[in-house]
């Protein structure tokens, strides 16, 4: 496919995707959240990382509050993002969930100093968000960039994982060569790898 075909096709596969989510409700997403932490905080990696990088959900995206919460309760060292004015990721430490903030784009950041861009590459486990993945472990999301030039920055032998609701998991989703492919996507029914 094409690069101009491919944007296209993934704007059309957005809308759609968005449309779903934006159908859930409160007690749905908060029911999916509990149940996707549960699979998270299972998955051999992450019980073996020391230092995990995540993120915080917001809207309807697949809930990481309780994922937050129990990864700092197993004692993990959590990083998570801090979006930059040109959509690249700083990364600090979440000590608690009580500590974030309200940020741009209606996001939440912790509160802690900046690490820096390259803090990405200290973490084992990247829990990453996302739209959709394909059968071949591509990738997609809401079309920023953020999350594909970060994850040029980790480390090559990081366990990438996207988190996902039941049905967002496709037979293929349209990809660009910048698209950076997970090796396993997590939603509150299980866990695939690819």
């Amino acid at each position: 496919m094409s690069e101009p075909a491919a944007t296209v096709a993934k704007q059309a596969l957005r809308d759609q995707l968005l449309a779903a989510r934006r159908s859930l409700d409160v007690a749905t997403l908060g029911a999916a959240g509990r149940s996707l932490a549960a699979v998270v905080l299972e998955m051999p990696e992450v019980r073996r990382a020391a230092t995990v990088a995540a993120y915080v959900s917001v809207g309807s995206e697949p809930g990481t509050g309780a994922l937050l919460e129990g990864l700092l309760h197993a004692g993990k060292r959590v990083l998570l993002p801090v979006l930059l004015p040109d959509n690249d990721l700083d990364w600090a430490v979440l000590t608690a969930v009580d500590e974030l903030a309200a940020a741009r784009r209606g996001l939440l950041e912790p509160t802690g100093p900046r690490l820096g861009r390259e803090a990405i590459a200290t973490a084992e486990v990247l829990l990453v968000p996302g739209l959709a993945v394909g059968a071949d472990g591509a990738r997609m999301g809401k079309g920023g960039g953020s999350y594909d030039r970060a994850l040029n920055r980790s480390a090559p032998d990081a366990f990438v994982c996207a988190l996902l609701h039941d049905g967002e998991l496709l037979a293929s989703v349209p990809s660009e060569p910048h698209d950076v492919p997970v090796a396993a996507a997590a939603t509150p029914s299980g866990v695939t790898r690819f």
